[in-house]
């Protein structure tokens, strides 16, 4: 099927689900919705971080390595096929085993034919209570080996895609930099909750600010961010602690910070908004931080810490 022309109306869905120890379920789930958006009209659909799987990062353990797959692979098959059927473009999360010992938490963004796009291997990897992903994700090349950089866009046939992957949302450099290389949308596949024990008010706080953090980039690179979070409670495999309950969510937002369309905390659903990509020219006319970026002066940003 041919790809579908640009236009300056950009049908958008982000998919917010539950997900199972079953991979196969996890991905019949996937589906079902993608399919739905797609019948709603969904030109682009972004699913959430590693929805194939539990968030198996909880814990360490050697025998989870079994759950990676190469690209191209089952999941990246099935889903490229999704996208080639549905004539959409579609960004999916994959864990990738890239070779002996080396695996990535890995974007894989098909076109609308169900070529594959490009891959993003995330960039910055966690290492805290709960989220052991050093462990088990090696971070993304600074550099690919054609020299480009490893915040490059995506091309599609509906734009350039930024995407990055949850703990990337929390770093402004890693936005500017996908906004300075063309990006015309920021894209954040997450999975992000809240330890059970934690005070409703901690909870409150720690929801805000990554809501908060993300909108920051719309505004500060002018750009629309779609941002799919997972939802349900994942047991510790290991018993130490009482699990993650993940809080969804989920929203998109244009380059303003205007929410368009928000998930709640408990529920699997699709997100849709309708995307003018003239939108971020204008902005960018009236607030032009682009323009006036001191460059020269930013020197120090490349220091782990200044003197």
């Amino acid at each position: 099927m041919s790809k579908k022309p640009r236009t300056h109306q950009i049908n958008i869905a982000a998919i917010q689900q539950k997900c199972s120890a079953d991979k196969s379920a996890s991905l019949a789930a996937s589906e079902m919705l993608i399919r739905e958006a797609a019948t709603g009209g969904a030109q682009l659909i972004v699913l959430q971080e590693l929805h194939a799987t539990l968030y198996f990062c909880q814990t360490e353990d050697t025998a989870v390595f079994e759950l990676a797959e190469p690209i191209p692979g089952p999941t990246s098959n099935r889903l490229s096929a999704l996208a080639n059927e549905l004539n959409i473009v579609l960004v999916g999360s994959i864990f990738e085993r890239r070779m002996n010992g080396v695996y990535h938490n890995t974007s894989v963004v098909f076109d609308s034919d169900g070529s594959l796009a490009g891959i993003y291997r995330k960039m910055h990897i966690p290492d805290d209570p709960g989220f052991y992903e050093k462990f088990y994700f090696t971070p993304g090349d600074a550099r690919f080996n054609d020299g480009r950089s490893g915040f490059t866009p995506i091309n599609t046939s509906i734009g350039k895609l930024g995407v990055l992957v949850c703990w990337d949302q929390w770093y402004p450099e890693a936005a500017r930099l996908m906004a300075l290389a063309g990006a015309e949308l920021l894209i954040y596949p997450t999975a992000i909750g809240w330890d059970i024990t934690d005070e409703p008010e901690e909870q409150a706080r720690q929801l805000e600010a990554w809501v908060t953090v993300q909108r920051g980039h719309a505004i500060a690179n002018n750009l629309p961010v779609i941002a799919p979070n997972r939802v349900g409670s994942e047991p510790d495999p290991s018993g130490h602690s009482d699990g993650i309950r993940f809080w969804g969510n989920s929203f998109i937002c244009g380059p303003q910070g205007e929410f368009l369309a928000r998930a709640d905390d408990h529920s699997e659903c699709i997100l849709t908004a309708t995307l003018d990509r003239n939108r971020t020219e204008s902005v960018r006319r009236i607030w032009p931080y682009l323009r006036d970026r001191r460059i020269d002066a930013y020197g120090d940003i490349l220091k782990r810490v200044r003197d």
